[in-house]
């Protein structure tokens, strides 16, 4: 009986309960921080698809400006931010293929147009805002507005040709060209 016994200590197969414990605890230890350090990943992924997006729009405009002698007209019906008269992806005329004066029926032909990863919500602070205008000038001219999250980048705004500078703060306020 005493070979017996000898024989099941030698062929011990398993692990200890303390064994089982310290691997678990250093599994967590590793996840906690490779969930720390890839918590900004997101939202940089999420600003290099806004600046992706804006530079998609751009390309689209200008295609359009160069078949029609003008840019699109900026439509605006209902929207309130940051003021009327202007295109707003939270908008539902923002990418409506139907709607004559939404931006996504006059560039449909150049862009299916993208919305903000974050456009969902009653927040107006992830979005992209287009509006076109000859304000103060016999030129007409275009501006879009958008936010990043992780990325900072100072936007100085815009100067029309009349000296009105448009920089709303807190935001990236790029694309007029005067024609």
């Amino acid at each position: 009986m005493a070979k017996f016994f000898a024989k099941l200590k030698s062929n011990k197969n398993g692990f200890t309960l303390i064994e089982l414990l310290v691997v678990i605890s250093i599994i967590g230890v590793l996840s906690g921080v490779v969930l720390v350090a890839m918590a900004g990943f997101r939202e940089k992924a999420r600003d290099a698809r806004r600046q992706s997006d804006i530079t998609q729009i751009i390309k689209a405009l200008e295609l359009y400006y160069a078949e029609n002698g003008q840019y699109p007209s900026s439509g605006g019906t209902g929207s309130v931010w940051p003021n009327t008269g202007w295109s707003n992806s939270r908008d539902a005329v923002w990418d409506s293929p139907t709607l004559t004066n939404s931006l996504g029926y006059q560039l449909k032909q150049y862009l299916s147009l993208p919305k903000d990863p974050l456009n969902s919500g009653a927040s107006w602070a992830y979005s992209y805002s287009y509006y076109s205008n000859s304000y103060g000038c016999h030129r007409q001219w275009y501006m879009l507005v958008y936010v990043l999250e992780k990325t900072q980048m100072q936007s100085p705004g815009i100067t029309a040709c009349n000296g009105t500078n448009f920089n709303y703060g807190g935001t990236i306020t790029i694309g007029m060209r005067q024609q």
